[in-house]
């Protein structure tokens, strides 16, 4: 059983590795992607409300939670987004599913949008929380988003750099970062299983390389793929919802819906009181942000079930 209330949890072996799966709900495919330093537990307060109308899907990406944490390469290719998108890609192809909504936070957020970018014809709608694409991101930094977001340049560092120093003291690292992205400033929001999850996953050393490597993969592959998508006029097709928290990160870069809208031509966004994690510190908000959304016509009525 999944820690996530009312899911059964699993293992999909989908060729070069094997990514743990939680899963719930009946209907159309709905995929929840988590992001940096959680996992998949992280939509343990909402998913069950979305298992209600769909078959709710919620991985945990690679080098996370359970999943396979295969080592780095020097193009930082293996946990480029790119890389992670057709995971996800190559896991509803073994479960079937021709094509899914998909609904991404943090890391996964920019999956999600990568899966669009990559895989237009295998997604129905995408939802996006509390990012913007990565090549805007960058360009937006400034001394206060430097400060702020100062995690973007420590873990890209060359490894074993990061690696060392978060070894060091990893919990503390974690409940850090955690705590100091949220709008209390606190641990309070967090589940105590999914909590002792993500302090369990940072201690694991494989783990915590993968971290390392994502934010790497961010730094170089993804960035370049995201300047060379936008020199191309490449954008995503499938209808795109947004959520940003009034404390998050996307608040920082000025106007975050139009960040979006430069890269879909359909968006609507709205915002919420929260800090970074909004899933867990404002659940409600998530969920009258995107179940109106995945439940529009066409999701409900054209996926397999």
């Amino acid at each position: 059983m999944s820690a996530i209330e009312g899911f059964a949890e699993r293992r999909i072996d989908i060729g070069q590795i094997t990514l743990n799966l939680h899963e719930g709900g009946e209907g159309p495919a709905l995929i929840l992607l988590h992001g940096f330093p959680q996992n998949a537990l992280c939509w343990s307060r909402v998913a069950p409300a979305f298992a209600e109308r769909f078959r709710t899907l919620a991985p945990d990406l690679r080098g996370y939670g359970r999943s396979d944490a295969p080592p780095d390469d020097p193009a930082h290719r293996t946990y480029s987004k790119r890389t992670m998108a057709e995971d996800i890609l190559r896991l509803m192809d073994a479960l079937g599913i021709e094509r899914a909504a998909i609904l991404g936070h943090d890391r996964g957020g920019r999956v999600a949008y990568r899966f669009a970018l990559d895989h237009p014809d295998r997604l129905e709608r995408l939802g996006i929380i509390e990012i913007v694409p990565t090549a805007d991101f960058w360009a937006a930094w400034n001394a206060a988003l430097a400060l702020k977001a100062y995690h973007w340049t420590f873990l890209a560092q060359p490894a074993p750099l990061p690696e060392r120093l978060i070894g060091a003291d990893p919990v503390g690292f974690l409940d850090w970062t955690l705590a100091s992205w949220t709008r209390a400033r606190t641990l309070d929001a967090f589940p105590p299983a999914a909590l002792a999850s993500y302090r369990a996953q940072i201690a694991e050393p494989a783990r915590l390389a993968a971290m390392c490597a994502d934010y790497r993969a961010g730094a170089t592959f993804d960035r370049a793929a995201d300047e060379a998508d936008r020199a191309a006029g490449r954008r995503i097709r499938a209808p795109l919802r947004f959520l940003w928290a009034e404390g998050g990160f996307p608040a920082s870069t000025g106007d975050p819906a139009a960040a979006w809208r430069r890269w879909a031509a359909e968006v609507s966004d709205a915002s919420c009181v929260s800090g970074h994690f909004v899933m867990e510190e404002n659940p409600g908000a998530v969920l009258d942000c995107f179940l109106p959304f995945f439940r529009q016509a066409g999701h409900e009525t054209d996926l397999p079930r």
